[in-house]
């Protein structure tokens, strides 16, 4: 529970407007808990499996703060009991019982905006990766706050643009082996499942310039990101 919450609570919405995003989803379907969490541009799911009764299965909504309070309660290890009632939800952790209510309302479908299948697969480095989109994005500019990545053969070109102050570009080696083509994203999105996971290798799921990349690992964890657009 706690590493699935680690992996999809930084993609929570902080848009009031839009208050079923406003939460973590708790979908309990076909022995599974799948976490979802999403702000509309981009979306991170874990899946975790359990064992319960087909008439135990629901979707829950439970709110940012709840998950927070969740969190933080979970540092240390054990098991988790965790009940539902009419509008509210109860999480036993031994000592301590937190109670919340939950968002009402409908959660979007979530897995029509996963790409079904991808043109490339390129694998990389997590912490070099991420070592390097975070020295590149010192660069990326207060108005399209966007990174680009330059896929040519066995490279990929990390770039960042401000007019007037100047360009960061780092090499990465990678096997790769498709068609050179850019996409461009915002950087602390593409960060942050980054910073999240634990895993020496990650992969990037890509279909072309303008469709959502996906990022995951060995484990049932995926992150859907939408990317930006890109003046040539």
């Amino acid at each position: 529970m706690r590493d699935g919450l680690r992996k999809t609570s930084y993609a929570i919405s902080t848009d009031e407007t839009r208050y079923v995003l406003n939460g973590v989803l708790f979908s309990f379907k076909e022995n599974k808990l799948t976490l979802v969490a999403t702000d509309g541009r981009r979306l991170a799911m874990a899946e975790i499996e359990l064992e319960f009764p087909r008439s135990h299965e629901a979707d829950l909504i439970i709110p940012t703060k709840a998950v927070t309070e969740l969190q933080r309660l979970l540092a240390e290890d054990g098991e988790i009991k965790v009940s539902m009632g009419s509008g509210q939800i109860a999480f036993d952790l031994n000592k301590t019982l937190l109670v919340s209510k939950l968002i009402e309302g409908n959660y979007p479908n979530y897995r029509q905006v996963i790409p079904s299948e991808a043109k490339e697969r390129i694998k990389l480095e997590r912490e070099t990766f991420l070592n390097s989109l975070r020295r590149v994005s010192l660069l990326a500019s207060d108005k399209s706050h966007s990174i680009k990545l330059n896929f040519s053969k066995n490279n990929i070109d990390i770039t960042a643009t401000t007019p007037e102050v100047g360009e960061a570009k780092e090499s990465i080696a990678v096997a790769y082996k498709g068609r050179d083509f850019s996409i461009a994203f915002n950087p602390e999105f593409l960060m942050a499942p980054l910073r999240a996971l634990s895993e020496d290798e990650v992969f990037l799921d890509l279909i072309d310039e303008m469709s959502p990349g996906v990022l995951k690992i060995q484990t049932p964890f995926l992150y859907v990101l939408m990317p930006m657009r890109i003046s040539s």
